[in-house]
């Protein structure tokens, strides 16, 4: 049996701001091509922009969770630690 490798979450907090400011810039770029879109197809991107502001506060909500274990030190319950 392989052990798994250690859990390392240093740089998580930076991972995910930068996963939001991409998910945002994507946000943008599908507004202005609502701009040139059908009918069908501004339905179908502002649902996704949705879907991906649910993924922004969900990531905003990691960062917060991350911050705090930064804080406590990365205590973990791991059982493979």
């Amino acid at each position: 049996m392989t052990k798994p490798n250690p859990d390392n979450r240093a740089d998580n907090v930076e991972k995910l701001q930068t996963a939001i400011e991409n998910t945002r810039e994507n946000i943008q770029a599908a507004n202005e091509a609502i701009e040139c879109s059908s009918s069908a197809d501004i339905e179908a991107i502002q649902a996704k922009n949705e879907r991906r502001m649910e993924s922004i506060h969900s990531m905003e909500a990691e960062i917060e969770d991350e911050q705090a274990a930064r804080k406590n030190g990365y205590k973990s319950s791991n059982q493979f630690q």
